[in-house]
């Protein structure tokens, strides 16, 4: 474990969970909503991270797993008798099934040809969830959802979504240090020199899309405990773009470039939307600029240059 964590990543890392504990206390209950909507964020955009930054697949329709999973809860709570942990457990665990059936025909493909396939199967699952009104509400969405009571409040949904954000991220973390991860980064930059020496590609492919639309359906979940309803926007393929601008902002082949990419976004759409409705026009310009100055992203570009800063302290 010790080679695993850094020291003073570790340290980096608690210091940042210390101040995020006492931030509901001296800030307003509106900025302690959008914390948590930052902390859900980033779960979603750092499973996309896992299989487009470290694996190198085209998921261009990663927002689905997320509807899924906040519609899975959502339909157990309003619609049977079962527990509300039933119905927490059960949502990462459905958007994981779907994400392994879609999985199986997408992973046969390669490149652009699975990331079309993958839109074609969830659009798809959005046009029925959009009109089977009976089940879903439609358009309308589901709204008014019970939730237990201990997450009745903002600052106990904030903590609750706070220590699942920090769980995640450690799993997350040992996933990509494994020798899992350094396969599936492997396959990402040479998949037919993966294949030539036994190892099976499409396995360790399918292994990391059902990891992530797991983490990703976990993120819907949390969603609900914020707001309450779910709509059919959740599996629109707009949201999926929405998250893979987040990884490209943050830095693709980081790890917490996707967090701070969704921190970025959020804020972004929460407070220039306040002063204008084209706040996309803003985004895009940003988006323009990073593309032409800082291709490997914000994150991407801090680390390059600690990096360098640490070589030539070697050096000296």
């Amino acid at each position: 474990m010790i080679q695993i964590f850094e020291k003073k990543d570790v340290l980096t890392a608690a210091g940042i969970v210390v101040i995020l504990l006492f931030m509901p206390l001296i800030i307003p209950k509106f900025y302690t909503y959008i914390l948590a909507i930052i902390f859900v964020t980033s779960i979603l955009a750092m499973s996309l991270n896992l299989v487009v930054g470290h694996g190198g697949l085209y998921q261009f329709h990663h927002g689905v797993f997320y509807g899924i999973g906040a519609y899975t809860l959502s339909l157990i709570l309003t619609k049977t008798p079962l527990p509300a942990w039933v119905a927490f457990c059960a949502g990462p665990l459905v958007a994981a099934t779907a994400g392994l059936l879609i999985g199986l025909f997408c992973v046969r493909l390669a490149k652009l040809y699975f990331g079309m396939l993958q839109i074609s199967l969830g659009s798809l699952i959005w046009a029925i969830v959009f009109r089977w009104f009976d089940l879903t509400g439609g358009d309308d969405g589901i709204h008014g959802i019970p939730m237990p009571e201990f997450l009745y409040t903002i600052n106990n949904a904030y903590y609750f979504i706070l220590i699942i954000l920090v769980v995640c991220l450690v799993i997350l973390y040992l996933i990509l240090k494994s020798p899992f991860g350094n396969t599936l980064r492997a396959i990402r930059d040479n998949p037919q020199r993966c294949e030539s020496v036994g190892i099976n590609v499409r396995l360790h492919q399918l292994i990391a899309i059902v990891i992530a639309t797991f983490f990703a359906g976990l993120a819907g979940v949390l969603f609900v405990v914020i707001e309450g309803s779910v709509f059919p926007d959740l599996l629109f393929w707009v949201l999926s773009l929405e998250i893979f601008i987040m990884c490209l902002l943050g830095g693709w082949f980081t790890f917490a470039g996707p967090v701070l990419g969704a921190a970025i976004i959020v804020s972004l759409r929460t407070f220039a939307g306040v002063y204008t409705e084209y706040w996309t026009l803003i985004l895009g310009v940003i988006l323009i600029l990073l593309i032409f100055f800082l291709p490997e992203g914000v994150m991407g570009f801090i680390v390059a240059r600690l990096e360098s800063r640490g070589g030539k302290q070697t050096e000296g």
